[in-house]
């Protein structure tokens, strides 16, 4: 199969989860949009960044085609990427690890799995020989991988909070805190469905963010539970992203974004900014290596807002403006080197690149799902080069929809690919 060649545009660029969605509208938007490649919705006061009809993408275009689809057995809700292996959880409880290369052989790629009989999977992180999964029964499971010749053994080590951690803080009347009108927990468990994993920088703690309103902090080493922030936000939390230097953003269906620092005194987390621009609930998030710009994505009018920091406190950041594309809900993002990967209730995967100044593009836009785009994961692919000749890079990425597939796409991204004004 070749490449299709996609010339470069302007783009006119929501998530409690589609099983039992508090806020986010998988299937419509409350207002009519056209369905076309240049709808313009814009979000009041939001800006468009993408470009203008004086400047055009000169003079590569963007390669992409479509390699395998792996098929699954209900709801693809999480993807994960560890070095040659493709991990996605399922509605039904299900983990699969896909072969190094499940492209190379389409018509009968090939899967072990590594757990099921749980509940959903809502999200899956790897940390050398651990798998962290996040489920919708309010656990945080761990499993140990194992490389047994040509193949990977996986055994769980772990349900969080563990009963260690669950016994020490029985007794203690100042461990219970009060989780709905007549119910007490204490504060290491969830109590909702866990929605999101994050990791730190070094590795050495794990987030997770939850419908329950809360996060929390776990040691990796031993999975203690650090620290519950309760009542973080006003309704379901649904994506969590760390930066490099320790600031969290949480994003909710109470339409905020919310940032978060560690207070040197205690190392609690306070909250230390708040990002409001959303019209109704944050499903995604997406923050750049080097933390500069967060994107978003919400549950209705099918744009992604841009924010920037705007001095040297990474506090501060202002929104300065919205991608514009996609007509239904932005159900995932994902960022792989300069290139952003946004997933939506409209079926379709668009890929985006900054330009000159704020601008952005829209590189392509991938089309073949019969369901929404509920996960997506990416990396800089050196296995395959493509119809194409000159220099460039070439990108996987792997879409995981309602549809029950997971599909594997590759784009070719010529080099000196640029935004110039004409």
């Amino acid at each position: 199969m070749g490449f299709l060649p996609i010339p470069n545009m302007p783009c006119n660029s929501d998530d409690r989860d589609s099983d039992q969605s508090r806020s986010s509208n998988l299937g419509s938007n409350s207002s009519s949009f056209n369905s076309s490649l240049y709808s313009q919705y814009s979000l009041p006061s939001v800006p468009s960044l993408t470009p203008s009809t004086q400047q055009v993408e000169h003079p590569a275009v963007a390669y992409h085609r479509h390699l395998a689809t792996l098929n699954g057995p209900s709801y693809v809700f999480s993807l994960a990427l560890a070095g040659k292996h493709l991990y996605s959880g399922c509605s039904n409880s299900e983990i699969r690890v896909w072969s190094s290369d499940p492209s190379s052989s389409p018509k009968n790629p090939s899967y072990d799995t590594v757990g099921e009989g749980y509940s959903a999977v809502k999200s899956i992180l790897i940390l050398g020989d651990k798998l962290f999964s996040a489920h919708q029964d309010h656990k945080i499971r761990v499993w140990k991988i194992d490389q047994i010749t040509t193949h990977q053994k996986y055994k769980c080590i772990a349900t969080l909070p563990t009963v260690n951690d669950r016994c020490v803080r029985l007794f203690s009347a100042k461990n219970y805190v009060q989780v709905r009108r007549h119910k007490i927990s204490t504060w290491v468990h969830h109590v909702d469905a866990i929605s999101a994993l994050a990791l730190s920088r070094d590795g050495s703690l794990l987030y997770s963010a939850s419908w329950d309103r809360t996060f929390k902090v776990w040691k990796t080493s031993n999975f203690d539970c650090l620290e519950s922030v309760w009542n973080a936000h006003d309704d379901a939390i649904n994506a969590i992203v760390l930066s490099n230097d320790a600031h969290v953003y949480t994003g909710s269906a109470d339409r905020m974004i919310k940032v978060w620092k560690k207070n040197e005194g205690d190392k609690k987390h306070l909250q230390v900014a708040t990002l409001e621009k959303h019209k109704s609930a944050v499903n995604a998030l997406a923050l750049t290596t080097d933390g500069i710009i967060l994107y978003s994505g919400a549950a209705s009018g099918g744009s992604i807002i841009v924010w920037e920091k705007t001095d040297s406190d990474s506090r501060h950041m202002a929104a300065a403006g919205a991608l514009k594309g996609h007509n239904k809900s932005i159900l995932c993002l994902t960022i792989v080197s300069d290139l952003l990967c946004s997933g939506s209730a409209d079926k379709t995967v668009r890929i985006w690149r900054r330009g000159i100044g704020k601008n952005h593009s829209c590189l392509a836009v991938f089309e073949g799902h019969k369901g929404p785009v509920k996960c997506l994961a990416a990396a800089v692919d050196n296995n395959h080069s493509g119809d194409t000749t000159g220099s460039g890079t070439s990108y996987s990425v792997y879409s995981g929809s309602l549809d029950f597939d997971v599909k594997i796409w590759q784009i070719w991204v010529p080099s000196g690919m640029f935004l110039q004004t004409i």
